[in-house]
């Protein structure tokens, strides 16, 4: 795999079980001998934890403009210091969100263009889009619900019902648009089908 890794981002509502799924990924990846790092957005990189506690904190209000662009901020770093270098060596880099979350949250959720929102994601990644994205799909008040059983909801769990609607059909949207890319799984499903849906698309795409 030397020279050319794989890049696999993980997207769906709160509550859908990324972290979870991406812990397997993780497992079976290390289990088989492959090179892997596990990330996520925003954080991933000291600028991006410091961005994220700001981003989450729930004593703040953030407009939608500047939320993106903290985002954005995070993202271009963590490109720069640690995928991109990954997938140099050829490792396998496991992301928890990505792009697609700006897609959904800031630009179905906030209204936010489109255009604007593609146009400043370009520059802070220079094009770096997954190999696949998983997208674990679910009802909003049923991942809300799952959600608020992990402690004091953070900034973006407390938006309103109607916010995580458009959101969800956001990611749905964005899957459509790209379904080579875009691995829609029902996040409803138990933990190890999920699991091992995940696995055979990852296998099918690891480097020969």
């Amino acid at each position: 795999m030397s020279g050319s890794g794989l890049f696999i981002s993980f997207e769906g509502p709160e509550g859908a079980g990324k972290s979870t799924q991406i812990g397997r990924l993780g497992a079976q990846l290390g289990h088989a001998g492959i090179p892997h790092v596990l990330t996520r957005e925003p954080g991933g990189t000291p600028l991006g934890m410091r961005v994220r506690e700001v981003l989450l904190d729930p004593a703040l209000t953030i407009d939608s403009l500047p939320e993106f662009l903290l985002y954005s901020a995070s993202r271009a770093q963590l490109v720069g210091n640690l995928i991109r270098p990954a997938l140099r060596r050829g490792d396998v880099v496991v992301c928890d969100r990505y792009a697609d979350s700006s897609m959904a949250y800031q630009g179905f959720g906030r209204g936010l263009d489109a255009g604007l929102l593609r146009q400043i994601t370009q520059a802070a990644t220079g094009g770096l889009t997954p190999n696949l994205t998983v997208l674990l799909d679910l009802d909003p008040a049923v991942g809300l619900q799952r959600a608020a059983r992990r402690g004091q909801p953070d900034r973006l769990e407390r938006a309103d019902l109607e916010f995580h609607q458009r959101l969800r059909q956001g990611f749905l949207t964005l899957a459509a648009q790209e379904p080579q890319r875009f691995l829609t799984l029902d996040a409803t499903r138990p933990e190890a089908e999920l699991a091992a849906r995940i696995w055979g698309a990852v296998q099918a795409r690891l480097p020969s």
